[in-house]
């Protein structure tokens, strides 16, 4: 039996007694899930896409894969997050199933690395499509980025209720604005340049060009586990989170198809291709620029919803950290009226505060993108190692199609870890060293654990 198994700290007891308010219902859950998926990458990524795949066929194949590849992630972990509704999502499944290291590691890199850089990342791209129109300096640009960070940490202190309020707000005024805009397109589009863009260009398809641009996809995919980081705090968990997951990541599905199809009904795909922004190449060449500057505003609002979810959820990771025992006690705790883990919500955006001020973060977080997928590769396993190991676990939930669809997952998982290290060997060698870099910090922190006790 691994460490954390049949304890008093297993996933079951951690969910029924770790003094966080029960809040999210189906809607919220589908909420968050929807609203960290949906940031920029709907408006960003088709040119990259597209600079790899030279029609709509294959770029239609990409965005489908990819969905059907989170779609698998989401059904396995649905069975894990209805079994162990627990704070912290990821690093419980990786505890009861590999034991407490490997567990550290990761949510040690998530708390650290991951989440902080991923939020940094997005507060930084707020800044830029804000710069232009409000005139601001570089000075001003930083402050901006980190009052974002410290708006979106003051929320979700002041409460569940308050935190998922901003979050279902921003969900919405995206989805409609997204929603627009598709509507638009289709409408400024035509049926004759849809089939030409179907006509596959001279450079052909090649698999190692498809997985380039399948990494570009799955970074717009990303964040459809998001949910299970909250889990203690979803109502009626065993039936909520799968339902969640499957609605908001199959929703999402649907929408990144509609939008893509959208730009290659207005522009040619030669005018797609490395296009940083194709979203308002299409609206201004149908509208014009005008138009056009409405999508900067959009894209603003739909990652200011992806900051919000991130800060709500992954600040349950230090938190579950701290509560076994394996980081600063502090972070621990729950304030008592708002019944949030304030400490940790503070903590994480201070570390995306650094990576903020630092101004290198991009670089850095770009070699742990990959390696979060790693980490989700051993999620999904833990589905069959819990089957094996914890035959009695009480599964509300189970995984359709398994053990194909947790197989599929993990095999495509280890794919795009080979990949990315033959296409970045460096980048993706430093990743992983800096997450390795998290052992040490384990023996430390389980020493004074075991001290304490």
């Amino acid at each position: 039996m691994t460490a954390g198994l049949g304890t008093a700290n297993s996933g079951l007891d951690r969910g029924s007694r770790d003094g966080l308010a029960k809040g999210l219902g189906l809607w919220d859950a589908v909420s968050l899930t929807m609203g960290i998926m949906i940031g920029s990458g709907v408006f960003l990524m088709a040119g990259s896409v597209a600079l790899r795949l030279d029609s709509l066929w294959p770029v239609v194949a990409a965005w489908t894969f990819g969905g059907l590849l989170s779609l698998c992630g989401a059904v396995a972990l649905s069975e894990l997050g209805a079994s162990l509704p627990a704070a912290g999502g990821l690093y419980v499944y990786l505890v009861e199933a590999y034991g407490r290291r490997t567990g550290f590691v990761y949510g040690w890199s998530a708390m650290a690395l991951i989440h902080a850089g991923s939020i940094a990342t997005l507060a930084s791209a707020v800044g830029l499509y804000a710069a232009p129109a409000l005139s601001l300096s570089p000075a001003q640009q930083k402050a901006l980025q980190l009052f974002v960070i410290a708006a979106f940490v003051a929320f979700n202190c002041l409460g569940l209720v308050v935190g998922k309020c901003v979050q279902n707000a921003l969900t919405v005024a995206k989805l409609a604005g997204i929603a627009v805009m598709t509507i638009l397109l289709y409408s400024g589009g035509s049926l004759d340049r849809l089939v030409e863009n179907m006509v596959p260009g001279e450079t052909g398809l090649s698999w190692s060009l498809f997985g380039a641009a399948l990494i570009a996809v799955l970074w717009a995919y990303d964040g459809w586990h998001s949910v299970s980081f909250a889990a203690s705090e979803v109502k009626d968990p065993s039936r909520t989170i799968p339902r969640s997951l499957l609605i908001g990541t199959g929703l999402t599905i649907g929408i990144y198809l509609l939008v893509n199809v959208a730009y290659y009904a207005v522009l040619p795909a030669a005018e797609i291709r490395g296009v940083d922004r194709a979203a308002a190449a299409a609206v201004g060449r149908a509208y014009g620029e005008v138009a056009a500057a409405g999508i900067s505003a959009l894209i603003v609002v739909s990652i200011l919803g992806t900051m919000n979810g991130l800060v709500l959820s992954t600040s349950r990771v230090p938190w579950a950290l701290a509560n076994d025992g394996l980081f600063f006690r502090a972070f621990a705790t729950v304030h008592p009226r708002f019944r949030t883990p304030v400490v940790a919500t503070v903590g994480q955006g201070a570390f995306a505060a650094v990576f903020t001020l630092v101004g290198t973060f991009q670089q850095l977080f770009t070699s742990y993108v990959f390696t979060s997928w790693i980490f989700y590769g051993l999620a999904v396993g833990a589905v069959i190692v819990l089957r094996h190991r914890r035959p009695d676990l009480p599964r509300p939930y189970r995984c359709p199609w398994y053990p194909a669809t947790p197989i599929f997952f993990v095999i495509a998982t280890l794919g795009i870890v080979v990949s990315t290290f033959l296409a970045s060997f460096w980048q993706a060698l430093l990743g992983v060293a800096l997450i390795l870099a998290g052992l040490p910090l384990y023996t430390v922190f389980n020493g004074l654990e075991r001290r304490r006790r």
